[in-house]
């Protein structure tokens, strides 16, 4: 475990603004029995590294929700950051200026937890922290292996012919001969030190970012119905084992 005379401040800030177009209302939707939102809430609450959990948001529901499962939403994210096509770097930064402000002092990482992954644990949070804060490394990721999408297999469609994306195909290969494994951003964690986001304006860091596998049934990111389907389907199988006393 990470040993430090100064307990590293570390900010977790969930984005969850009104607007989502694709699943309306998503963030609230319940999800096996919670709204969607509060899932990401409950593990972040059980950190043992999280300094403070703020969740920011433009909608009055959203908020309300949020502070009945535990977390703070003290303040309303400005129109022009809660857009489509607002970037997500914008509102962690302004989320971060604002928790400085507010405190008088500066966090030394912010780790953004992303309420449209629900299967991430604790276990998760606290794992890419503990890397992040025992490697030096700018950021700590998580990411997730790719099996049939590999991108060997990705065609595009050129004058109505099927061709490789951008390498060759081998003939007859099978899934786990696919070499080198290839691997995608999850949509879940993202974790990074204060000045890669707030001074070098990084959200995903740099060269130095590190990896956090998850594990294929954790890789669900909602942003269709389908993927709401999937999860809530993976949830009903894995609370049980992630809260057995429940």
């Amino acid at each position: 475990m990470f040993q430090s005379e100064r307990k590293p401040r570390i900010l977790a800030l969930t984005l969850a603004r009104g607007g989502s177009k694709s699943v309306p209302r998503k963030n609230v939707l319940p999800i096996h029995g919670l709204p969607l939102i509060a899932w990401t809430i409950r593990e972040a609450l059980k950190s043992r590294y999280i300094t403070r959990y703020l969740v920011s948001t433009d909608d009055p529901e959203i908020r309300a929700v949020a502070i009945e499962h535990g977390a703070e939403a003290p303040f309303s994210r400005p129109a022009e950051l809660a857009s489509d096509t607002a970037s997500s770097l914008a509102a962690l930064r302004h989320a971060v200026t604002w928790a400085e402000t507010d405190e008088g002092e500066p966090y030394d990482y912010v780790i953004e937890l992303m309420c449209t992954n629900p299967m991430k644990t604790v276990g998760d949070i606290d794992g890419v922290l503990e890397k992040l804060l025992t490697t030096g490394a700018d950021s700590v990721i998580a990411v997730h292996r790719l099996e049939d999408h590999h991108p060997i297999r990705i065609k595009k469609i050129v004058d109505d012919r099927i061709v490789d994306f951008c390498l060759p195909e081998i003939p007859e290969s099978r899934r786990q001969d696919l070499k080198p494994d290839a691997y995608i951003r999850s949509g879940a964690i993202y974790a990074l030190k204060r000045d890669c986001l707030m001074i070098q304006g990084l959200r995903y860091g740099s060269r130095e970012s590190r990896p956090w596998i998850l594990a294929p049934e954790k890789a669900v990111n909602i942003d269709s119905w389908l993927d709401f389907k999937i999860a809530e389907l993976l949830l009903s199988a894995s609370d049980s084992e992630r809260n057995p006393h429940a």
